[in-house]
């Protein structure tokens, strides 16, 4: 599993290409607009705050000085200042907020794509070399795309703020505007000392976080076997050792927050009273108004807050660094397992018939479960494969269906193939979309699909054309889950149909009025099956023997 943030370097040009990809993509341009308005709000909002800096000033004075009709002048226009800054940064927030969700649902839309196309989930899965990718998908995508927009929006406004209040605090005093970079310089500096380690830290908490949600969710979901089997002092020892791994990793960030957090908070306090510290002897002196004091303080401190952005967001630098490093991670892993591949099996897609070149199955070296197989099943001809050596027939099946499997050779496979596990998938969702997946339920009637279901003894699930658009039973037996299955396969209606010992799940007297069923739709089938098992409806013959070798019988012949 991966365990250490992606380097630096790698990291900053997968940002970069994630920026990139939202501007040219087909919401690139609603993305520019949204944030050239975001700018321009960003800008009025920094001359508000110079507006507001002056009129505290006076106002203050004018307090100083028992001024009346001056005080209520300039209350007025703090009032009127205070109410436009209000609209103008509920405006900025809500677009910024936008934005987020724009580029969030174009990244997910994109990472799902990835991650579905050419079985790279499967692949990713199989490797170990990434953990949690849902985690990522779903979270740290999320996270992504609000935290960059923030650090853009806190950057470019904390440049306008350096620009704007330099000469303000300048022209009070050069001397409080270089004590004002020093000071953030060295905050800047000392933060990052202290809490770099953070950001590894912070990259294993979320693998350890997710480790136990996953072992948790792994007990919720197998519960009825964890009790059969009574293995809960076991499922105990795994999530107390994985809840055992969390809490050292969260105490040792503790520890670093606190060193961090005593030198913050006094950095943090230090800045109230520096500016009085250098201004107040100019008042006492007669130099100055006394407005000018609370002036300079609130110049200094946003100078400063503009210059110590990493003092004021580092936890929340480092945890953007993870998050962008654990995204790095996903993509690279992505690519990677489209690079390499378990299996050097030829897997070649096209119109004709089902057939095998020189397939061998297993290691060459010691022996394999399947050697040289070279034939071709023909439509219309129904096929066991039997004998002594069942791993031979469970390995062909899953290199047909294009499962990394180790061995050499070449399959032609149709298009219009589909396959049945010997343990059924059922997901979520109407059973309507599980048996007329989007785009092949044309020319189907809610009759046909009844009937079909009929046949196979499943009419109670679905009780007339509504039946079909409720949720399927999770808890229905194993059985009809398979019979559901061949349900799919009899309205998809494909060329052939490769089975994978579904008797187990079936029974006999089930799979003979399948097959029987699959023949009258001519669907040629492929059945993984045992060697006793009845042969009068299958056509031919494959018999796999221990030693690898086979033997084809074709009875038609």
């Amino acid at each position: 599993m991966d365990s250490q943030p992606v380097p630096i370097r790698t990291t900053a040009l997968r940002f970069a290409r994630a920026v990139r990809m939202l501007l040219t993509s087909e919401v690139g341009g609603r993305a520019k607009l949204m944030f050239a308005g975001l700018i321009a709000l960003l800008f009025g909002l920094n001359g508000l705050n110079v507006v507001n800096n002056y009129v505290g000033r006076n106002f203050m004075t004018a307090i100083a000085e028992r001024q009346m009709n001056e005080f209520i002048r300039q209350a007025v226009f703090y009032v009127c200042v205070f109410a436009v800054l209000t609209v103008t940064g509920v405006i900025a927030r809500f677009v910024e907020e936008r934005l987020a969700l724009l580029w969030r649902e174009f990244m997910t839309r994109r990472a799902v794509d990835l991650y579905l196309e050419e079985e790279t989930y499967y692949r990713v899965e199989v490797s170990g070399t990434l953990s949690n990718p849902d985690q990522r998908i779903s979270e740290d995508i999320q996270a992504f795309t609000v935290t960059t927009l923030s650090y853009i929006i806190m950057l470019f406004s904390s440049t306008l703020t350096v620009v704007t209040f330099s000469g303000v605090l300048w022209s009070i005093s050069p001397l409080l505007f270089v004590v004002a970079v020093f000071y953030a310089a060295c905050g800047s500096y000392m933060t990052i000392v202290l809490g770099r380690p953070l950001i590894g830290l912070n990259y294993e908490r979320l693998d350890r976080e997710a480790n136990l949600r996953s072992s948790l969710m792994h007990l919720r979901e197998n519960a009825e076997a964890v009790m059969v089997t009574s293995v809960e002092g076991q499922q105990k020892t795994r999530l107390l050792d994985r809840l055992d791994a969390l809490v050292v990793n969260i105490l040792t960030i503790t520890a670093v927050n606190r060193n961090l957090a005593f030198f913050t908070s006094g950095y943090n306090w230090m800045i109230q009273i520096i500016p009085d510290l250098i201004i107040a002897p100019a008042f006492m002196r007669g130099e100055i108004e006394f407005g000018v004091i609370t002036q300079s303080g609130a110049a200094f401190a946003m100078l400063v807050g503009a210059f110590s952005l990493i003092v004021r967001q580092f936890n929340s630098i480092s945890n953007f660094a993870v998050v962008v490093s654990r995204l790095s991670a996903l993509l690279e892993a992505i690519e990677e397992s489209r690079k390499s591949s378990v299996s050097s099996i030829e897997l070649v897609k096209q119109d004709g018939d089902l057939a095998f070149d020189q397939v061998t199955l297993g290691s060459a070296v010691t022996h394999p479960l399947l050697r040289d197989l070279s034939l071709s099943i023909p439509m219309g001809t129904p096929v066991l494969i039997s004998g002594p050596h069942a791993a031979a027939g469970a390995a062909l099946f899953r290199a047909t269906a294009g499962i990394p499997t180790a061995g050499t050779g070449r399959i032609e496979r149709p298009e219009s193939l589909m396959f049945l596990p010997q343990r059924p998938y059922l997901p979520p969702g109407p059973l309507r979309q599980y048996l007329l997946p989007p785009g092949s339920s044309e020319g189907i009637s809610d009759s046909q699909v009844l009937n079909v279901l009929r046949s196979l003894g499943l009419d109670g699930l679905a009780d007339g054309a509504e039946g079909l658009e409720k949720e399927q039973d999770r808890d229905m037996s194993l059985g009809d889950q398979q019979l559901l299955a061949l349900a799919k396969v009899l309205l998809a209606r494909p060329r052939y149909v490769f089975l994978d010992r579904i008797e187990a799940t079936l029974g006999r007297e089930a799979l003979r009025n399948t097959l029987s069923l699959l023949r009258q739709s001519s669907i040629t089938c492929i059945n993984n099956g045992e060697e006793g098992d009845t042969r009068d409806l299958y056509g031919a013959f494959l018999d796999c023997r221990e030693d690898g070798s086979w033997t084809w019988k074709d009875d038609r012949t």
